[in-house]
């Protein structure tokens, strides 16, 4: 436990600094000028402020909402608070897609939050697809150094053509390159930003063992410091408008800086719980944009062996259950 104290002290001293560009200076943009209502009708609630969303789930919808425009690369931010106590089967999702243009070779560019049981933390999943390339999944899983019910917490996408960065209050938690390899499997195609609540009880908690209970609704998030800094693209004419400032900002921000990249791996070693780039149990070998990190790779094999040593699940025995035991219980946040 004092090993994850000191890991908690560093995450939040690295929060707070600023090395290499910042999400946190980006323009605000407010929701009547930039967004529209998707579904849940009185589940959305805009702020007085004009800045500020409310999202609900109840036993009759969820909600959500989309950005006006189509957007060609850029950055995408929020400050989000989740729903406390019991969330099992509750997904909140930001994310850039064109499925409604694109319905059979659309793009995507996930943060997902999972809800969880009571006395167990949300989750977070990030994913992307391009070209309609669902049939291989590239999710990764973590933790947070934080609980993200307490208070407003900035997740935040950087697009670019070569790269993807997710973001945690400025901390980069996985990077993306573009490769040759991957060809079209890559988001290349215009995207709007969505924002939604929804009811994922069949998937989003243990594989579906635990499902939304209506007996704690109102599930609601709160959303805030709404960021849409990219290259806006006509719908009709399908080109791009990026000003001076934001194609700027996107060409300095694709590389991460040293400083960065320690915090990111920092984050990776402690807190990722998946990566598909070591499923042996989904992929036999590995998609080829992978870089497999041993370390990366031991650790996560001690943590499950079924999924990332390959192991029959039929061949586990009790020393490898009281060992996964053991650090879920240290190690979880």
């Amino acid at each position: 436990m004092e090993t994850l104290s000191r890991f908690l002290v560093i995450m939040s001293l690295f929060s707070g600094l600023v090395s290499g560009f910042s999400l946190q200076n980006l323009p605000i943009t407010s929701f009547e000028e930039s967004y529209t209502q998707l579904f849940g009708d009185k589940n959305l609630l805009v702020h007085k402020d004009g800045k500020s969303v409310r999202l609900t789930l109840d036993e009759r919808t969820g909600s959500g909402f989309a950005s006006n425009d189509l957007y060609l690369h850029g950055f995408f931010s929020a400050s989000i608070k989740l729903p406390s106590d019991y969330s099992a089967g509750v997904v909140v999702a930001f994310y850039m897609s064109n499925g409604d243009m694109y319905e059979k070779n659309h793009d995507e560019i996930d943060f997902e939050f999972l809800g969880n049981i009571r006395g167990k933390d949300w989750r977070i999943q990030t994913n992307i697809y391009g070209n309609g390339s669902t049939h291989s999944g590239r999710e990764e899983r973590y933790h947070l150094w934080f609980d993200p019910t307490e208070d407003f917490h900035q997740y935040g996408i950087l697009w670019s053509d070569s790269h993807i960065i997710f973001y945690v209050d400025n901390v980069p938690i996985r990077e993306v390159k573009r490769t040759e390899s991957m060809g079209g499997d890559f988001p290349s195609k215009p995207m709007s930003l969505y924002t939604t609540i929804w009811d994922g009880s069949k998937w989003a908690t243990n594989g579906g063992k635990y499902g939304v209970n209506y007996k704690y609704a109102p599930y609601i998030a709160r959303f805030s410091d709404l960021v849409l800094h990219g290259c806006a693209v006509d719908p009709i004419e399908q080109f791009p408008k990026c000003d001076e400032g934001a194609a700027e900002d996107i060409r300095a921000a694709q590389e991460i800086t040293p400083s960065q990249r320690v915090k990111m791996g920092i984050f990776r070693r402690k807190l990722m719980t998946y990566s598909y780039c070591y499923d042996r149990t989904r992929y036999k070998v590995a998609l080829p944009e992978c870089v497999v990190n041993p370390a990366e790779a031991r650790r996560l094999r001690v943590y499950d062996p079924v999924t990332f040593g390959g192991i029959p699940r039929h061949h586990r025995n009790g020393k490898h259950r009281s060992k996964r035991s053991r650090i879920d219980g240290t190690e979880s946040i």
